[in-house]
This record gives C-alpha cells, sequence and structure tokens, in this order.
C-alpha cells in the first residue's frame, strides 16, 4: 500500500539532499501541508533522524536543525542524518504551539493514513522515519510560555540495554542538568522508544527570546550526540573535557496511585492556585527545599486581595516554570524533581 505523504528525495541516496514531504489537501482548507526534508549520507554506519518544530514555538530545536542541513559537509557522514527541521510548519510561522486546527503533533502517534493530515504525517514518521533510524533526537523548548533550563532528557525505557543507551546519547549533550520525564504514550518519543530506537530529546529554554547561550548548547550538543552515535566524525566531547562538573539527573517521572496522589516524580506538579498574574521568584534551576515559595499569583481585579504562594511540594531542583504571567486556575506553573543517580536509574 502506498504512503498518503510523498517524500520527492530518495532517503536511499548518497550526499544532501533537499526536499519535501507532501501531505494530502486536507479537506477542511482544501490546502495540502507542505513539510521540508533533508538527507545528508555518506559511506556505512547508522542512521539517525534528527527534528525540530514539534511544537511551533519553540524554535531553537529548529534554528538548530536548519543549521545542520546547511553546514554539516557530507564527508564527514558515516551513514546517515535525515532531518526534518520544522514539522509544524504553519505553527512555526504562527508562533504557536499546535497546528491551526489546534492539534498537537505530538500527541497524534503512531498516527492514521486514513485520518486527518496531522495523523497522515505521524504515521509517515511511525511507518517510514522510524523503522529507517537507528536514533531517534526530538528537540523542544518550552515555548513562548515557559522556560526550562538548556537540557537534553528522556523517557525512561523498560528494556534496561535500550534505557542505557538512550542515557548515554543524553548525557553526550553535555548540558548542566538531564531529566527523566513521563508522557502519555501517544508521543513521538514513545513510538520511537517503542521500535526499539535510541531517543534524545530536548528542552531548550523558551520564551520569545532566544540567549545565544541557549543556542550554542543546542549546536553544541546535537553535533556531540552525532558524534557519540558514530554518524558525524570527530571527537566525543565529555563534561570533564570540557572542564565542567558533572551533570546533575533529575526525576521529573510521576507516577500516581489509585487514590490519584503523585507519589514519584514531579513533572509539571505545581499549578495556579488562583487565576491572576504570575510573579516567578526563583530561577529556574535552582535548588529548592520542600515549603519554599517560588512565585505568588496577584488577582487583578481584586487588588486588595493578598497574593497567593506557588509552593515546592518537595526539595529538588526547580526545572521548570512558566513565565507568561497571566495564568488560569490549575494551569501548570512549574515543574519540580529530585537528584537521582545515573546507577540507580540504570538499576530499575
Amino acid at each position: 500500500m502506498p504512503h498518503v505523504v510523498e517524500c520527492n528525495i530518495d532517503l536511499a541516496a548518497k550526499g544532501r539532499q533537499l526536499g519535501r514531504l507532501r501531505v494530502p489537501s486536507d479537506k477542511r482548507t482544501g490546502y495540502a501541508t507542505v513539510v521540508p526534508i533533508a538527507c545528508i549520507a555518506n559511506g556505512t554506519g547508522p542512521t539517525v533522524l534528527v527534528s525540530g518544530g514539534n511544537h511551533g514555538d519553540e524554535y531553537e530545536g529548529q534554528l538548530a536543525a536548519l543549521r545542520l542541513v546547511r553546514e554539516i559537509d557530507p564527508a564527514r557522514v558515516s551513514g546517515r542524518i535525515i532531518v526534518v527541521p520544522v514539522i509544524s510548519m504553519a505553527a512555526s510561522r504562527a508562533g504557536t504551539r499546535t497546528w491551526p486546527t489546534g492539534e498537537n503533533f505530538n500527541r497524534s502517534f503512531p498516527g492514521d493514513p486514513d485520518g486527518p493530515p496531522i495523523e497522515q504525517l505521524a504515521h509517515f514518521f511511525t511507518t517510514v522515519l522510524f523503522p529507517a533510524a537507528d536514533v531517534v533526537i526530538d528537540m523542544h523548548s518550552s515555548g513562548f510560555a515557559g522556560w526550562i533550563p538548556a537540557c537534553s532528557h528522556m523517557c525512561v525505557a523498560p528494556d534496561k540495554k535500550q534505557r542505557q543507551l538512550m542515557l548515554d546519547a543524553m548525557q553526550a549533550w553535555n548540558s548542566d542538568f538531564h531529566f527523566l520525564y513521563t508522557s502519555d504514550g501517544n508521543y513521538l518519543p514513545n513510538e520511537a522508544e517503542r521500535q526499539g530506537k535510541i531517543v534524545v530529546t530536548t528542552e531548550l529554554g523558551g520564551t520569545t527570546r532566544i540567549p545565544v547561550a541557549v543556542q550554542e548548547i543546542a549546536w553544541s550538543g546535537l553535533n556531540n550526540v552525532l558524534r557519540h552515535v558514530g554518524v558525524l566524525e570527530g571527537k566525543v566531547e565529555t563534561r570533564a573535557s570540557l572542564g565542567l562538573p558533572p551533570a546533575k539527573l533529575i526525576d521529573c517521572r510521576y507516577q500516581v496511585r489509585q487514590d490519584g496522589v503523585v507519589v514519584k516524580g514531579l513533572y509539571d506538579n505545581i499549578v495556579a492556585p488562583v487565576t491572576g498574574l504570575f510573579e516567578v521568584m526563583v530561577e529556574p534551576g535552582s535548588a529548592v527545599q520542600a515549603g519554599q515559595v517560588l512565585g505568588r499569583v496577584w488577582q487583578a481585579d481584586d487588588p486588595a486581595v493578598p497574593p497567593a504562594d506557588v509552593i515546592a511540594p518537595s526539595s529538588g531542583y526547580l526545572m521548570g516554570i512558566r513565565t507568561r504571567p497571566p495564568v488560569i486556575k490549575g494551569e501548570g506553573l512549574a515543574m519540580v524533581g529530585g537528584e537521582i543517580s545515573r546507577e540507580a536509574l540504570l538499576a530499575e
């Protein structure tokens, strides 16, 4: 059965190729969805799929992926690098997290060839791009509304060999932090992981301005992971070789008891206690103590009401914070996780 998504380059050919994926016209809009794709191949070696723009307003990875397409000489490659630099093109142009339809590409897996265009594109990743790859690198940031210290992260694969390979690749990003997260099962990384791939994901800052240092870690980390997995020539750097202290590995997973209580991991565990304007009082990446005030929410419609404190539920590190002040009661505001050792993670 032919795929409904058309690719106008030969992913098996050598050299540098630039092309596009074309998703058939949307019955609702009458327009086709066109997504850029590139392939840089030479010699023999692993295949690595690199993607940015899974969410449209996360530009750090998009810029690093576009630079990769432009600057990597095929002669430096042993194997193949497939790059989809901006998956959600319309969302990227509009500065929105989701597609114009309101759909979230990262919640569309494994996809459906008979579904709407977003599911057709997810199905192409699931049935063509993931099977072709040994390694999948999907770059995210916190988008316009938040900030996470620039880092790589991963879900924890149940297969211990796969978990160790993912951990090694994640740590090759050489960021100050790495964290472990839990997802709902229909994310892009989940599908790649189910297929046995080495999966590395990132959170590269956020908000509307990209600091130079963030773009530098996006680029240097991506290149070092490519060297680590053997698809790009060059010496693999480590934190030690760069004169940096060991990175902190933070557990931001969650597990929920039958009574609904979160008992392990604290991913997005802190929500707005009221509707209002959020004032941040602790910088992301800081160590925090249980009960510490991380910020407060002011009720602008009634200045006589005192602000509501936002409290750290446990000790650890503040790994993410909402930066856009207007918040609605119940919205996620912050993420705190505790440090975990590499040995403990691999022993689970």
